[in-house]
């Protein structure tokens, strides 16, 4: 099983802001993709590529709660199952599992602390 954090996500009030910050701070590239105002974040170690992660606009995931803070990813070998679990195991799905055409299969929940996160079958095929 993947199981591991595989995605991070910084939200913004003011992405531009956000984007100069973390470029002239830690060195990240970002690249446009999909809808306007959001970015792939390419960061690099010394040891190679980082974690993959994106900067968007601050969002609510849960209506009325702003996204504050970084928003993590676990990618997951079965979305389906790792949906059923969070509820089994007393989480909240805040975000139905949806589809993102050449990514994979997406959910997010609220676990058992009140920490929202997502949930991605990851699938280049998806549509």
């Amino acid at each position: 099983m993947r199981n591991e954090v595989a995605h991070f996500s910084v939200n913004a009030d003011d992405v531009e802001r956000a984007r100069r910050f973390y470029g002239e701070v830690f060195g990240w590239k970002f690249e446009s993709w999909g809808p306007p105002g959001f970015f792939l974040v390419q960061t690099r170690g010394p040891k190679g590529p980082g974690l993959h992660g994106s900067l968007q606009k601050r969002r609510d995931i849960v209506k009325g709660k702003s996204c504050v803070g970084f928003e993590c990813t676990i990618a997951v070998d079965d979305v389906d199952r790792a949906l059923a679990d969070v509820v089994k195991h007393g989480g909240t799905i805040v975000m139905p599992k949806s589809t993102i055409t050449g990514v994979g299969t997406l959910f997010f929940f609220q676990d058992t602390e009140g920490n929202i996160a997502g949930a991605m079958q990851y699938d280049e095929q998806a549509e």
